[in-house]
């Protein structure tokens, strides 16, 4: 069951990719992240109060500090999704697997002082080998799938991945201080509304589109919705290897978003585009195995 719930959340965040695409056409990045944290306010306030989780926290320095980075992560990637095939944007997103990989390579090196006692730590030759393979899949991705004026776009998306990194970083900070979840995400939601709208002082706001703005609604919902499958899917695996597998499974998000991005969008991606993509999907379950022996209770990744 844990496996179904995970590949149910992939499909529904690969399904909120699509509704944010579309929405992109009437409303601009600022905007979408300001809507759906509104609406995840709301979601994740009623789920709360269900489960009678207290929103007061002991730590509001460190949830404002995991919003600001993941709400930076959120406009990123609905940047890139607005201006990239969603397949493209979304296997960029799930690069934050890689990047922290590369975080525990250079953290290591950076905590090393050389001395007699203190020997160079190891090289630890699988870790740098998986990031090394994920950036040759980007490189592959990214050259022949986009156009010149698609670039700056595919360097935000990329960016969206790497801040995406240090979010989950802090969420797992939290969760071992034991902040329950719900909470987490609901101080999130506060979040992106809160920057969201002042980023709108600064983008401006899109005219009214009437019933075109229905689409907001499901972009909350399917993120909440997706978030809740994840915890249930993690809750689930009761053993480290159900735990992995589970991890594993939010690659399939790729998957279907790659079929949202040709059946529904008409996205051209040649053959060496997709091999990039799956140079990076092997790279990101190396890593997040690597991630599970050294830290075996960290939680799961947002998107």
């Amino acid at each position: 069951m844990q496996a179904l719930w995970m590949v149910l959340a992939a499909f529904l965040f690969a399904s909120m990719g699509v509704c944010v695409k579309i929405a992109s056409d009437f409303f601009n990045s600022a905007e979408l992240v300001c809507y759906r944290g509104l609406i995840g306010m709301l979601i994740l306030w009623l789920l709360a109060r269900s489960q009678k989780v207290t929103l007061a926290t002991q730590y509001p320095g460190m949830h404002a500090w995991r919003s600001l980075v993941g709400v930076a992560s959120l406009g990123a990637w609905f940047y890139a999704i607005a201006h990239l095939p969603l397949a493209t944007a979304m296997t960029l997103n799930y690069m934050s697997s890689v990047w922290i990989a590369a975080f525990l390579i250079g953290g290591t090196l950076l905590a090393w002082r050389p001395s007699p006692a203190t020997p160079r730590p190891a090289l630890q030759g699988p870790l740098v080998l998986t990031v090394l393979v994920g950036f040759v899949g980007v490189v592959l991705m990214l050259r022949p799938s986009l156009d010149q004026n698609q670039a700056f776009a595919g360097m935000i998306g990329l960016m969206s991945g790497l801040s995406a990194a240090f979010a989950y970083m802090q969420v797992v900070a939290l969760s071992r201080l034991g902040e329950p979840e719900s909470r987490t995400v609901f101080y999130f939601a506060v979040g992106s509304a809160v920057a969201g709208g002042g980023a709108m002082l600064f983008t401006g706001t899109s005219d009214w589109p009437g019933w075109q703005a229905m689409w907001l609604l499901p972009i909350g919902v399917l993120a909440a919705g997706g978030q809740l499958c994840m915890t249930k899917a993690y809750a689930s695996a009761k053993t480290q290897r159900g735990t992995l597998v589970v991890a594993n499974l939010q690659y399939s998000g790729i998957v279907f978003a790659g079929i949202y991005s040709v059946l529904l969008f008409g996205d051209q991606i040649p053959p060496i585009g997709w091999i990039g993509m799956a140079l990076i999907v092997g790279s990101g379950i190396v890593a997040t195995i690597l991630r599970a022996r050294a830290a075996p209770g960290a939680p799961a990744e947002e998107h």
